[in-house]
């Protein structure tokens, strides 16, 4: 990708030379639709992973087609060499933020179900027991009941967005997912083993 812009560029930069009739005219136009071509490409991971940065990335397209628009051809090119190379940071940041929710998924999914298991085990036997230990207050253990259901739900939702290849989605329910079955420990005076992190 970087080395199909940088001929790009080059090819640009070449007409440019060539153009000097056209006042530059045709080098900055090579060089907007190769920038634009070079961000579709990533924008489908950017749009999901750093949308701020693409739009920061979008928004200085739009201003190089502005100025090329208003007869600035000389300063649109000036400014559209400079896109290859943001848009280049573009895509590592959003293949960087997707390896990270990867690994925040792989954490929280290899740890969270055991947490809920735990709880539905205590809520279980609290259930089954005359009475409640001194820690754990009538209003607690049903808190923890319905926070239990909660959790379940919003566990599905986390697994269902994995699956259906929202990452984002999932790992922010996951994460949800984590602190309310944290909240709910500690409302039964539990501690959480092998919780993700």
């Amino acid at each position: 990708m970087k080395k199909a812009l940088a001929l790009a560029l080059m090819l640009g930069l070449g007409l440019y030379a060539a153009a000097c009739g056209d006042g530059g005219r045709a080098a900055a136009d090579t060089a907007i639709k190769t920038a634009e071509t070079a961000l579709t490409a990533v924008q489908s991971d950017a749009t999901a992973y750093v949308p701020d940065q693409f739009k920061g990335v979008q928004d200085a397209l739009a201003a190089v087609k502005d100025t090329f628009a208003k007869g600035e051809f000389q300063a649109a090119l000036t400014a559209a060499q400079e896109l290859p190379a943001k848009i280049d940071a573009l895509k590592d940041a959003a293949e960087a933020k997707r390896a990270e929710l990867k690994t925040s998924w792989t954490d929280l999914s290899a740890g969270l179900p055991t947490m809920v298991q735990q709880i539905q085990a205590r809520v279980d036997t609290l259930s089954k027991s005359r009475r409640l230990p001194k820690d754990v207050t009538k209003e607690q253990f049903e808190g923890a009941k319905a926070g239990l259901e909660t959790l379940k739900t919003t566990w599905t939702e986390a697994t269902g967005a994995f699956e259906g290849g929202n990452l984002v989605g999932a790992v922010e329910r996951a994460q949800a997912v984590k602190a309310k079955a944290a909240e709910i420990m500690t409302m039964l005076g539990m501690q959480a083993a092998g919780a993700p992190k």
